[in-house]
């Protein structure tokens, strides 16, 4: 059912920094926001941050791709992961992928675009944060968005860094936290006024320090 309303709602298209990565995303905002008000009325489903290509995702799966031996062979946790643009592009890097998401057509849209894309992603449907640490490295993009997510999974986020590489990609969202992040890479991520206040966000990756 949630698969029948990802396919419906979207089409398959590439975001403008990542085209090696095909994706179910919406092509006119309008549409999928009100089709899911109406669904969120019936399911309280969230609202469709999944039908899009954030910057932070689109900046973690670039340099994933240009550079996929950092990621070959590790167990890698794609937090929080909206369409799985990052989650693919480590599984396409060699990568063992986990991609977690309490939403369930996000999730869905996860199944389908791993499909898409000829990867295995195996994707985890409940909140992770508490969870001991079973990866190598945790990729999270733009998810500093909201006080109350982000003060959820900061100090989560940043326990992890003592046994594995969390990378945190964002666009200077309003609550990234400005202590004990080492910059690792910037990207310019093309953007539409829909979305953001901008045509262009320039997302810093950063790592947790330790």
């Amino acid at each position: 059912m949630h698969e029948d309303f990802v396919r419906a709602h979207t089409a398959i298209a590439h975001a403008s920094l990542v085209p090696e990565v095909a994706l179910h995303l919406a092509t006119q905002i309008t549409p999928i926001w009100q089709a899911t008000e109406e669904w969120l009325k019936a399911r309280n489903i969230e609202p469709p941050f999944w039908a899009f290509a954030w910057p932070g995702g689109q900046a973690l799966a670039r340099a994933i791709l240009d550079d996929p031996a950092r990621l070959a062979g590790k167990r890698v946790l794609d937090f929080a992961a909206g369409c799985g643009i990052a989650a693919i592009a480590a599984a396409r890097a060699g990568a063992v992928v986990e991609a977690a998401e309490i939403d369930p057509l996000a999730a869905a849209a996860l199944r389908l675009n791993a499909a898409l894309n000829g990867v295995d992603i195996a994707v985890t449907e409940r909140d992770v944060v508490g969870e001991a640490c079973r990866w190598d490295v945790i990729l999270a993009g733009d998810v500093c968005y909201e006080a109350p997510m982000t003060a959820h999974i900061l100090p989560w986020l940043r326990g992890l860094a003592a046994a594995a590489e969390v990378w945190l990609a964002d666009p200077g969202r309003a609550y990234l936290p400005r202590e004990g992040l080492a910059p690792v890479a910037t990207h310019r991520v093309a953007t539409t006024l829909e979305l953001e206040d901008r045509t262009e966000r320039v997302v810093t990756i950063a790592r947790f320090l330790p």
